[in-house]
C-alpha cells in the first residue's frame, strides 16, 4: 500500500521520536532524568479539577463549536491584562494550541506556500505545516548571539511571492529568548511592508525573568487585522493534558474562515472547558510564584552549563527552555548514546535533539532543548549526570 507523499516527508517529533530508547532503558532499571519535554512538575490549580467533582449533567453534550462562552470571555477579561481589547466574537477555543496553529496554517496558506520563522523554532510548526503541503522556511538566529532576530535584511531574504505568513513563539520555545520591543516591531514593519500574516504564539507569555517585561505582538494598533495570537492553558497553568488552547485576531474575517474548522471538528472537550474558566480565576500571586521557581531552576541549569567544556549557550529569559551547543559529533547519537551505554549512578539523561527544531538541512546538528521542568534537587543531580556524560562520550569533539 502507498501513503502519502506529505505523511512520508513529514518527520518524527525530536521531542518525542527517542522515547523508545527510553522506555529500554527504563526497563533496564535506569533512572532518567527527562529534560525532553515540557512538561511542568508544577502542580494544576485544584479549582481545575473541582469542576469534575462538582459536573452534575446527567448528559455530556456537545459544546458550541466556536468555543464555551464562559471561557470565551474569561479569556476576554485576561488580555484586558495587557491592553488589549478582544470581542467574544474574536476568539476561537481550540483543541490545545497544536490545534491553533494547524487551523491558522489551513486558513493563511494554499499548498505551495511558505512560512516565515526564526530558526530553531517550535519543532511542530514543521509536522502543522507539512501535513497540509506548506513549508517553513527558517531564518538562522545564533546561540553566540542569543537568539535573538538578525537584521532586517535578512528576513527579507528569505520572503517569496508564496509567503503568506510569518511565526515565532514569544517567549521561544526552544531557545528562551524574549524578543525585545524593537525586534517585534521590525517583524510588523516586515509583514506590513510584503502583506503576509503575523501567526504569534504566546504560551509562555508569563514566563519572563530578570524583570522584562513582555509585548505582545497584539499591542500593536497598526498590525491589528494581520495579527493572529495563539494561546493555552498547558503551561501557563500546568495543564498540559487537558488540551485547551485559543485562536484570537482582530481580523473577523479569518477567525469566520477558521470557524468552518472548528465546526467540522465539532466541538472542544466540554468539562475542560469549563475547568479553563476556572484556572482563568488564577490569581496572580500564583504566576509569581511560579516565576520564581523557574527562574531559580533556569539559574541552576545555565550557571551548570557554563562551568561545561566547550558547552555554549546564552541565558534565557523567558519559557522554561535552554538551547546550547554541545561539544559533540552529534547530538540526537549523544542522547541516545546516554540511554543505551551510559549511567553514572545508574542515573542517565534525556534531552530533545536540536536539529529537529531547524528547517533547514544540517543546522543544529550539535544542539540540545533542555526543558528545567524539574525541581532543583532534581536538576542538579541531572546537570551532574551531563557533565560526566559529556566527559565521557567517545563521540566528543
Amino acid at each position: 500500500m502507498k501513503f502519502s507523499n506529505r505523511i512520508t516527508a513529514t518527520k518524527a517529533s525530536p521531542i518525542r521520536r527517542l522515547m523508545p530508547f527510553a522506555i529500554k532503558a527504563l526497563n533496564e532499571g535506569k533512572k532518567i532524568y527527562p529534560l525532553n519535554i515540557g512538561q511542568p512538575d508544577i502542580k494544576t490549580p485544584p479549582s481545575f479539577f473541582k469542576v469534575f467533582e462538582d459536573f452534575d449533567k446527567e448528559i455530556l453534550a456537545y459544546d458550541q463549536s466556536q468555543g464555551n462562552p464562559d471561557l470565551i470571555n474569561a479569556i476576554c477579561n485576561y488580555y484586558k491584562n495587557y491592553n488589549m481589547d478582544f470581542e467574544p466574537d474574536e476568539i476561537l477555543i481550540t483543541n490545545g494550541g497544536s490545534e491553533a496553529i494547524l487551523f491558522t496554517i489551513i486558513a493563511v496558506c494554499d499548498a505551495g506556500d511558505t512560512i516565515i520563522a526564526p530558526e530553531p523554532f517550535y519543532a511542530n510548526y514543521n509536522g502543522f505545516a507539512s501535513a497540509v503541503d506548506v513549508s517553513i522556511e527558517g531564518v538562522e538566529t545564533k546561540a553566540e548571539e542569543g537568539f535573538h532576530l538578525p537584521p532586517k535584511s535578512e528576513l527579507v531574504k528569505k520572503i517569496k511571492s508564496n509567503t503568506k505568513a510569518l511565526i515565532i513563539s514569544n517567549p521561544s520555545n526552544p531557545t528562551g529568548v524574549v524578543y525585545t520591543p524593537g525586534e517585534l516591531k521590525m517583524l510588523v514593519e516586515i509583514c506590513t511592508e510584503h502583506d503576509l500574516f503575523i501567526i504569534s504564539d504566546e504560551v509562555y507569555r508569563e514566563f519572563v525573568y530578570d524583570g522584562l517585561e513582555f509585548k505582545s505582538m497584539g499591542s500593536f494598533k497598526e498590525a491589528q487585522q494581520r495579527v493572529v495570537i495563539i494561546d493555552s492553558i498547558s503551561k501557563r497553568y500546568s495543564a498540559c493534558g487537558a488540551r485547551i488552547g485559543s485562536i484570537a485576531s482582530k481580523n473577523k474575517e479569518l477567525i469566520n474562515e477558521i470557524m468552518k474548522l472548528c465546526q467540522g471538528r465539532l466541538c472542544v472537550p466540554t468539562i475542560e472547558q469549563l475547568g479553563a474558566v476556572e484556572l482563568y480565576k488564577t490569581s496572580d500571586s500564583y504566576f509569581r510564584e511560579v516565576n520564581a521557581e523557574y527562574q531559580k531552576r533556569r539559574d541552576i541549569v545555565y550557571n551548570a552549563l557554563q562551568k561545561m567544556d566547550g558547552v555554549i549557550c546564552r541565558e534565557p529569559k523567558g519559557a522554561f527552555y535552554v538551547s546550547a551547543k554541545l561539544p559533540v559529533d552529534d547530538a540526537e547519537k549523544f542522547i541516545i548514546w546516554c540511554l543505551e551505554k551510559f549511567e553514572y549512578n545508574n542515573e542517565t539523561i534525556m534531552m530533545a535533539p536540536l536539529e529537529g527544531f531547524y528547517s533547514t538541512e544540517g543546522m543544529g546538528i550539535n544542539g540540545v532543548r533542555i526543558a528545567y521542568i524539574l525541581n532543583t534537587d532534581e536538576l542538579t543531580k541531572a546537570m551532574s549526570v551531563l557533565k560526566k556524560a559529556l566527559e565521557l562520550y567517545p563521540g566528543r569533539k
